[in-house]
């Protein structure tokens, strides 16, 4: 009889829980795991990366575990974790601690970016995997391809962040890059320094000798011809000569309130959105930045916080800086207590709009990947008759009609059947952690 090691099974685990997990859940929580040098084939030791990484792991997989990591006499898992030393960060470059916005008048002055934007501190999610990706590799290769790219996204996303990203390793990549940063405003005011100093063209040399533009808040370009047409003017110049252009946009190119022309140069390229965060995302953005705080969330206050607060990142970051204040301050633990006593008022109140049977099929319907046609259908499936339960129980609270009259939009379905149904997804809402998410994500959509 062959026994495996504990590493091995360790990675059986591994592959077990990737198929059956979201790509998002897998690569925040359990892809950091890594195998520590000090295991044995007696004892497995998990190195993690916090020691949020470790509750989530053995709250939400215990069963898994239990299949196949070994186990003590007693019943108790083979495993002990040890959280990973910080790397030591080289020594900041003269550039990045004492910034001073670069100005056409100095071509040699410091780079302006945020150094807490780069791409190791944006977290990735599937609302923005895709702009992320785009932009990692006009970062590696600027000019090369989606030139340019438009971002464009709602307040607090990350558009931002991506931008300075963009920048920083841009610059790290090749030393002698000529970056440049800037919004739109402070564009404007560069253009009319230049017009009042006498000095435009010395303005357009260095505009149109950069290799790559990063320019935030286009939008403000609105409704201001003059500045629009040399901007659309210095904008084509650098493409003409394969120089890379970032513009981010509150929205895409075809809402903003500009010329055709100036419209179709940004169409040119890549236009990628940023959307709002899912909910594991803003989970392992509040943990990340909460870790960098050096403030301890317990990973169910996470959820808590992130459930209740989902427009955007900033206002996130927002909430936990005011809690890690009141906490600091009154010398407390962070509980769900706490941040509802703090935060109460960042936290989304449902919407007065009138929900219909047919929308909760269809949230109910893409948040389970089946039919609308199968959950009104008579098939008793469990991949069908769970997703049905879930759409019975939410019509019920929802939905301020009879229970005949709810029961007649699930194909005919009697009210005794409705009502079970509610009964039972009640019950497993206290039990079932997942599914109370679930249900509350419903909620949330439908509310919107």
């Amino acid at each position: 009889m062959i026994t495996k090691t504990a590493t091995e099974s360790w990675q059986e685990f591994v592959q077990c829980v990737e198929d059956c997990c979201s790509a998002t859940e897998f690569q925040n929580w359990i892809a950091p795991i890594q195998v520590h040098a000090s295991t044995s084939d007696e004892m497995l030791v998990l190195e993690v990366p916090n020691i949020f990484v470790q509750e989530y792991l053995l709250t939400n997989f215990k069963k898994h575990l239990d299949n196949f990591l070994p186990l003590s006499p007693s019943g108790e898992l083979k495993v002990e974790f040890v959280i990973a030393q910080p790397k030591k960060k080289q020594a900041p470059k003269k550039a990045s601690p004492a910034p001073t916005p670069l100005t056409p008048s100095d071509e040699k002055s410091t780079l302006l970016l945020n150094p807490q934007y780069t791409f190791e501190d944006f977290i990735e999610g599937p609302s923005n995997q895709f702009v992320k990706s785009a932009a990692l590799g006009i970062a590696m290769r600027p000019g090369k391809s989606y030139n340019p790219l438009f971002i464009h996204g709602g307040v607090g996303l990350g558009k931002t962040h991506l931008l300075h990203a963009i920048g920083h390793m841009a610059k790290k990549e090749r030393k002698r890059l000529k970056v440049h940063c800037i919004t739109t405003e402070a564009f404007i005011n560069d253009l009319v320094d230049s017009l009042r100093n006498k000095s435009s063209d010395k303005m357009k040399r260095f505009y149109r000798g950069l290799d790559l533009l990063l320019v935030d808040d286009i939008q403000f370009l609105q409704s201001r011809l003059n500045f629009e047409e040399e901007f659309c003017n210095m904008f084509e110049a650098l493409i003409n000569q394969n120089k890379q252009v970032v513009i981010t946009s509150d929205k895409p190119p075809g809402e903003l309130k500009l010329s055709e022309r100036m419209i179709a140069r940004m169409e040119w390229g890549l236009v990628a959105n940023v959307g709002i965060p899912e909910l594991e995302t803003r989970v392992a953005i509040l943990q990340h930045k909460a870790e960098k705080k050096g403030l301890q969330i317990p990973q169910r206050v996470a959820f808590f916080m992130a459930e209740r607060i989902f427009n955007n990142v900033r206002q996130l970051e927002g909430a936990l800086n005011r809690l890690a204040a009141y906490s600091r301050m009154m010398g407390i633990d962070v509980t769900e207590e706490v941040v509802e006593n703090t935060l109460s008022e960042l936290f989304h109140k449902g919407s007065t709009k009138r929900i219909s049977v047919d929308n909760i099929l269809k949230s109910v319907a893409v948040m389970f990947g089946v039919r609308v046609a199968d959950i009104c259908g008579t098939s008793r499936a469990k991949s069908v008759a769970f997703p049905r339960q879930v759409a019975m129980y939410l019509a019920k609270e929802m939905v301020n009609d009879s229970l005949i009259k709810l029961a007649a939009s699930f194909g005919g379905k009697t009210h005794s059947t409705l009502l079970h149904a509610w009964k039972k997804i009640s019950q497993q809402i206290g039990k079932d952690e997942t599914l109370r998410r679930q249900i509350q994500m419903a909620r949330r959509n439908l509310e919107s």
